[in-house]
Parts: structure tokens; sequence; C-alpha cells
């Protein structure tokens, strides 16, 4: 299991880039991080949805009534032009970091 705080300064890019895949709702959202990583990591519902209000007030996202399903209606969330750019901006910090982490990380041979 993957700890809370190694990931939780990238948990809105997660969920953003859950929602530029497709419109979704909550707990879709939920089930397609726990899907993909395996069972390594799950997010925690107030955890979700603590982002999800954070990305709509921040007018990253925005959500909207679907279709009435066995359970009532869901909300759905979709992505903003505002959401798509800082997506963008957010992945080539992701991938900075990537690159210094494995920079600093990595093992090597150190000759004696």
């Amino acid at each position: 299991m993957i700890s809370s705080d190694i990931i939780r300064g990238h948990l809105e890019i997660i969920i953003l880039k859950l929602i530029i895949e497709e419109d979704r709702y909550g707990y879709e959202i939920s089930n397609c991080i726990t899907t993909r990583t395996n069972n390594l990591f799950n997010i925690k519902e107030a955890t979700l949805y603590s982002i999800v209000g954070r990305l709509e007030k921040k007018e990253l996202i925005e959500s909207y009534v679907g279709k009435k399903t066995h359970g009532g209606k869901r909300r759905y969330y979709k992505v903003t032009s505002l959401g798509k750019a800082y997506y963008k901006e957010k992945l080539e910090e992701w991938k900075e970091l990537k690159s210094v982490l494995n920079t600093l990380l990595e093992e090597k041979v150190w000759n004696k």
C-alpha cells in the first residue's frame, strides 16, 4: 500500500487526468484510482470530495447532474479549458520532479 503522504501533492493532477479522459462521477474516480494502481492506493471519499470541491472552486472543473440511474442522479465532473491548461502545467512540473528524484535516488555502483 502506498502512503497517502507520498501521493498527496499529486492528487489534483491525478483527478484532473481522469476527468480529462472522460466526464466522471465521484465513485468512478475513486474506482479508477484503485483499479489502475492494482489496489496499491485507495483514495478516501472525504479526500476525493475535498479535492473535487477545490478544483471546482478554482474553476478547473465543473459539475452537472447526469442521467438517472438505479440509485438516482449522479453528479458528473468535466474539465474546463482552464483545467486543461493547469493540468499541462502541473504535468510538466511532475516530469521535472520525476527526473530530479530519479537522479537523486537511483542506485549507482560507486568505484572504491
